[in-house]
């Protein structure tokens, strides 16, 4: 298949309208050449007249035709009338006087064309030459009043007369200086005309090949160059928002498959965990089933790691139910007002009822009126559970909580202890679902592995941050931020979480 190449669309603007200046040139040209070629002929023929004239009136005054003839060609040598012609007859009789060559009296029929004035007694026209019929002549004849008389009037078309008839050279020049100019000024203008479609063309076909366009600075500044630079920008911006949705998707993409790997391993550890007391609770049970006579002591032991076990389960069972409504629902989470002062001194007060730092002292430095946005009863679990786990696993001898700062909008706090700490390596992951950093000794211990999942859970559902790391003086602290009550702050009397 032959593909055709088009013309370029400034040359097929370009030429259609070089093409009618050129034409609209021509025509004003020959008209104007013609123009001046008929006057400059119409002067020369005016002249035959007038040398005419002069003969016919220095007959009518009896003056000799002799001395006037010999007059003129004196009078005209070394101008372009130089060689001119002239014959004098007697109406339907001999030739009385001749300037030059004589002229026959068939002169008439060697016209080819006449113009100006004609009728029986004149004319005047253009003939071939009397001698070769090649070159042409300017004739004349007039009659005497009296008819007494008729006078030929012949000029040879010298180069003197053609010089003098034809348009000087430099008008050529001149005249073609003017078309070139013109020609130049049309065709940068219909450059510049073109030059949006030009750039819009290469545009679309880096549009399609997927390649950059950059010649936004290069359309004119004109009404077509602004709808240009508007059609690129506008492009351009299209292209942004396909790409920013692009990426949106790719990052809900992650976030649904992220989200579905997390279930997917919560589902598997929250199976692994099951599978631990139930296995136990079952052998326990076939135990007792299999041996009627058990004694009483065994049997004791047995119900007792029964029911610890079935407490484990209950605590697992918990676990995941808050963390599915913390996760799934948290903006359906009611917020109020907690004092945070009244509440941790409400937790002191209970530590030694349900032994929840074990051997370990609880201090708090909280100031009255600490008045944070959140959930009583989420915070209170919270702080409890920093609790239980300083507890079971820091194996230190003191418990912290305390304000240490706070913005226009949060206050922050920290709770440590002053324990072992764990290894930096174990840092990143303590706040991953069923993370344990010694999976024998806190199985030991007991836990769910789901405490501070649950905690960073809590704080994220409030609009505060949380971070964790191990003190200098040994121990881990846990910072974490909670948003400041104020007036404005919506909330619900209705806590679906007490």
């Amino acid at each position: 298949m032959v593909l055709k190449k088009r013309i370029n669309y400034h040359w097929r603007l370009f030429m259609p309208i070089a093409f009618m200046l050129c034409v609209v040139f021509g025509l004003i040209i020959w008209y104007q050449y013609k123009r001046e070629a008929d006057y400059r002929a119409e002067i020369i023929n005016k002249q035959l007249d007038l040398l005419d004239s002069g003969v016919l009136d220095a007959y009518e005054r009896d003056v000799s035709l002799r001395a006037f003839l010999n007059f003129t060609q004196q009078y005209f040598k070394g101008s372009m009338f130089e060689g001119v012609r002239l014959t004098v007859y007697e109406n339907h009789g001999p030739m009385l006087y001749s300037l030059g060559t004589p002229i026959p009296l068939q002169v008439e029929s060697m016209i080819k064309d006449t113009s100006g004035e004609y009728d029986e007694d004149g004319f005047r026209g253009l003939g071939q030459d009397l001698d070769d019929g090649v070159a042409p002549y300017f004739y004349s004849r007039v009659m005497s009043p009296d008819s007494a008389i008729i006078v030929y009037t012949a000029m040879p078309y010298t180069e003197k007369l053609h010089d003098a008839i034809d348009i000087d050279s430099q008008v050529w020049i001149v005249i073609a200086g003017c078309l070139l100019l013109t020609l130049f000024v049309t065709y940068y203008s219909t450059r510049m005309l073109t030059r949006s479609v030009t750039l819009l063309k290469d545009f679309a076909y880096r549009a399609a090949t997927g390649t950059r366009f950059t010649g936004l600075d290069k359309f004119p500044r004109n009404e077509l160059g602004d709808i240009s630079r508007e059609i690129v920008t506008l492009y351009r911006e299209r292209g942004n928002a396909i790409e920013l949705i692009k990426k949106e998707r790719k990052v809900a993409v992650r976030a649904i498959e992220e989200k579905a790997r997390v279930t997917r391993q919560m589902t598997n550890n929250i199976n692994h965990e099951i599978k631990t007391p139930v296995g136990i609770i079952r052998g326990y049970l076939e135990s007792i089933i299999a041996d009627p006579g058990m004694d009483e002591a065994t049997r004791k032991r047995f119900l007792e790691r029964m029911l610890a076990n079935v407490e484990r389960l209950s605590n697992l069972l918990n676990d995941v139910s808050t963390m599915t409504r913390l996760e799934n629902g948290s903006d359906k989470i009611a917020v109020d007002c907690v004092d945070i002062h009244e509440m941790v001194y409400q937790i002191d007060n209970d530590l030694p009822a349900n032994n929840l730092a074990g051997d370990m002292e609880f201090t708090f430095d909280i100031p009255i009126n600490c008045l944070v946005t959140g959930n009583y009863n989420l915070i209170s679990g919270m702080i409890c559970g920093l609790i239980r786990n300083a507890a079971m696993h820091s194996g230190g001898t003191k418990i912290g909580f305390r304000l240490i700062s706070e913005s226009e909008r949060f206050y922050v706090f920290s709770f440590y202890d002053n324990g072992s700490g764990v290894g930096e390596e174990h840092i990143p992951h303590l706040f991953e679902r069923f993370y344990r950093v010694d999976t024998g000794r806190s199985r030991k211990a007991g836990g769910t592995g789901l405490g501070l999942p649950i905690v960073k859970s809590t704080v994220m559902s409030l609009g505060g941050t949380i971070s964790v790391h191990n003190r200098s003086v040994g121990g881990l602290e846990f910072i974490f931020t909670l948003p400041k009550w104020t007036e404005s702050t919506p909330h619900d009397d209705d806590d679906e979480d007490s």
